[in-house]
């Protein structure tokens, strides 16, 4: 440890390795076994759970990119085992959240930026340069492709799968791939699906939910209703209901839409 400015007021766990020439303001706080490579940069209002990984030149708790931040007194809550890889960038929250939260067992490649007041859930691998804008909220086991950008206020379903190079501007249902240009629906996420224990029955169920949403030409409304009759109440079946239903931006569109 060569060269860190560590500020007095820092809650640092125990059995915490920092690299060279890293700076963790006063008001941080870092629980045990965590690694922090060099020239990291921990700003005032970060909290950082247990056995984290934080690789060279990231930077946590920077102030808000937006216009309406005036200063106040605001948050970055980072989670358990989570791993951060270099030249990653979160903001804290602004007045609108208080704080911009990243849950447990992340993994968030380099050069990724989250924005202000975001929500990541847990087990989401964030690819290489994304980059996430204010108030985003992503569900659990997202998987975002590389150089993937995300509108502000978008939000992202849990199991999800977004291709790199992806434009997101609308919201994104769970438990699909979302690819193309424009984004579009091109089917469910099998593979992570799979890997998650979803069983055939699970995944035929949720097949025939987007092929009602998605290939039978129906405006949302009544793909809804008709999925209402005819499928039998689950919690997969009532969380795409109340997905989109509760989207403000509108989902993405089929592929031939």
């Amino acid at each position: 440890m060569k060269n860190c400015v560590i500020s007095n007021g820092a809650r640092i766990g125990n059995n915490v390795h920092i690299g060279n020439f890293t700076t963790i303001d006063n008001d941080v706080v870092i629980g045990d076994n965590c690694w922090i490579g060099n020239n990291v940069s921990i700003l005032n209002g970060t909290r950082i759970g247990v056995s984290c990984q934080i690789h060279s030149g990231a930077v946590l708790g920077g102030a808000p990119q937006d216009l309406k931040y005036n200063n106040e007194y605001t948050l970055l809550e980072i989670g358990n085992n989570n791993i951060i890889r270099e030249f990653v960038t979160i903001n804290r929250g602004t007045i609108s959240k208080g704080k911009t939260i990243i849950g447990d067992n992340n993994l968030l490649m380099s050069n990724t930026h989250i924005g202000h007041d975001c929500i990541i859930g847990n087990n989401c691998i964030i690819g290489f340069s994304v980059g996430i804008a204010g108030e985003v909220i992503i569900g659990d086991w997202a998987n975002i492709s590389g150089l993937t950008a995300i509108h502000q206020f978008s939000i992202i379903g849990e199991h999800s799968m977004i291709s790199g190079i992806s434009r997101v501007v609308k919201d994104v249902p769970p438990y699909i791939i979302a690819a193309r240009e424009p984004l579009s629906y091109v089917g469910l996420n099998f593979v992570g699906l799979k890997r998650r224990a979803f069983e055939m029955n699970k995944i035929n169920e949720l097949k025939e939910i987007y092929r009602i949403i998605f290939q039978e030409k129906r405006n949302t409304s009544s793909a809804l209703k008709l999925i209402e009759t005819l499928l039998k109440q689950t919690v997969e079946r009532d969380t795409i209901i109340t997905f989109i239903k509760k989207s403000k931006r509108g989902i993405i569109k089929g592929f031939n839409d």
